[in-house]
């Protein structure tokens, strides 16, 4: 059998200073490119209570209109 190195340079711990300086919203432009979220009022959540429910109506309101355009 081979023996495996140790080459492992994980530490035990870890101090703050080592972790380098953090950014905040350092990713925030490419997570709100990946993700599209509406917040719905809670009138219209008791409307569509699926989100299947919501993409088929919206998408229909969305035919119509564009055909009487």
């Amino acid at each position: 059998m081979k023996k495996v190195k140790d080459n492992d340079d994980m530490r035990a711990e870890y101090k703050r200073e080592d972790l380098g300086v953090g950014v905040r919203g350092k990713y925030y432009e490419d997570y709100n490119e990946d993700h599209n979220i509406v917040l719905l009022t809670p009138e219209v959540a008791k409307a569509f209570p699926s989100e299947d429910g919501i993409k088929y109506n919206t998408t229909h309101l969305l035919l119509f209109s564009h055909s009487i355009l």
